[in-house]
């Protein structure tokens, strides 16, 4: 079951019937900052928004012409997105891919395909099919009883990760094991053996965490984003350097392993991909993100055309946009919530004093620790430059009852 509201409920001017429909029409699965930010490059190109989300308050609801609540993984939900709009697409990988290919059975079209979803959000595997096209990626095996860890850390050695395979984002769903030690109490944490799929993988001893966002056309067509660096705080995303800092024959590496990537499964609209540099030279694929993505959030200001507009064309098979940054750097800082708490602002005036840095809020009802509840980015000519307005603009604001 779900519920309906519009623009109407919410005290604003309803369309006129004579102009409904004869817009583009995009429905989003999901309503957090990712469907916001999408919705807004959307909304810029003179389309309608309709969002699904679990809640009747999300960061995109706010913006849509029209929003859906109710379950996502329910067919007759999607149903009701996909008959209000042209194309479906999704701000997380979280709906079931079963569910997706109801729709595009039945005519819908779905960008990124049910196809590509399915095998993307199951990480092993997404892995298994870069390694089988031929992509770096670490050493990686199923395992489906505790007593096969074993087995796994004589193959690859300790420390070794413990993932799982399903619904892991921001270091939830994996576990560091020093130790067999650590074996057990990590087993039982991720729910292993309780119906939740677990995979081990290989320590990746990496020197730097990268990144690249590609947009791939429906015809197969790429806009490429610059290589940037990730900095991880608690294993969330705290910090983005565009450019990366590295030297032009690594950054030219990374790019074709991310070209390659988004290829090999298929991709349509703009993908994340994440990767290590190993204190060894080598470049590890650590994992896609079928959807616009953190360590792009930087394109809003620094390039001609935004991850998040570009997604948005190619979804709708329209000429994809120029990745050219438009200064010689850029730095996004992440707006991590510190404590349970309403999510109102502080600091926002002393925060938009600082010159060159640009700063987004999501509207999230609620911090929580390590929430994102919102990003800051700033350009110059230097990424030092860069960090420090991000960063003492980023300093500024609090959320809730944060001191």
């Amino acid at each position: 079951m779900f519920e309906t509201y519009d623009r109407e409920v919410l005290g604003l001017v309803p369309e006129p019937a004579a102009v409904a429909g004869l817009h583009p029409r995009l429905g989003i699965v999901g309503g957090g900052q990712l469907a916001r930010m999408t919705a807004m490059a959307a909304l810029r190109l003179g389309c309608d928004v309709v969002v699904l989300e679990r809640e009747s308050y999300s960061p995109a609801a706010r913006l849509a012409t029209h929003s859906l609540v109710g379950d996502w993984n329910d067919p007759g939900t999607l149903r009701a997105l996909a008959s209000r709009v042209d194309v479906v697409t999704l701000e997380n990988e979280f709906v079931e891919a079963d569910a997706l290919r109801v729709l595009a059975d039945g005519g819908s079209t779905v960008w990124p395909s049910p196809q590509t979803v399915g095998l993307v959000q199951d990480k092993l595997r997404q892995k298994q099919r870069l390694a089988d096209a031929g992509l770096p990626v670490p050493r990686l095996r199923a395992v489906d009883h505790l007593d096969e860890l074993e087995a796994a850390a004589v193959e690859f050695g300790l420390p070794l990760l413990l993932k799982a395979r399903r619904n892991a984002y921001d270091g939830k769903g994996n576990a560091t094991l020093r130790s067999r030690a650590d074996f057990a109490p990590a087993w039982q944490r991720l729910g292993g053996g309780e119906g939740r799929a677990l995979f081990v993988e290989a320590f990746c001893d990496f020197t730097a965490e990268l990144a690249v966002i590609i947009t791939r056309g429906q015809r197969g067509e790429l806009a490429v984003y610059p290589v940037v660096e990730t900095v991880q705080r608690d294993h969330v995303c705290h910090l983005v350097r565009a450019p990366a800092p590295v030297p032009k024959e690594v950054a030219a590496r990374v790019t074709e392993v991310a070209r390659r990537a988004v290829e090999a499964v298929g991709a349509v609209g703009s993908f994340g991909v994440e990767l290590f540099l190993t204190r060894a030279g080598e470049v590890l694929v650590n994992e896609l993100a079928p959807r616009v993505h953190n360590s792009g959030h930087y394109s809003l200001e620094a390039c001609v055309c935004s991850q998040f507009e570009n997604h948005v064309r190619a979804v709708f098979g329209w000429p994809l946009g120029s990745t050219r940054m438009v200064a010689p750097a850029a730095v996004m800082v992440n707006l991590l919530g510190a404590v349970r708490a309403p999510g109102r602002v502080k600091g926002l005036e002393q925060a938009l004093a600082v010159p060159g840095a640009r700063v987004h809020l999501y509207g999230k009802a609620m911090s929580g620790v390590g929430r994102k509840l919102g990003h800051v980015t700033a350009l110059g000519s230097s990424l030092a430059e860069a960090e420090v307005l991000a960063r003492r603009c980023a300093r500024a604001i609090r959320f809730g009852g944060e001191t």
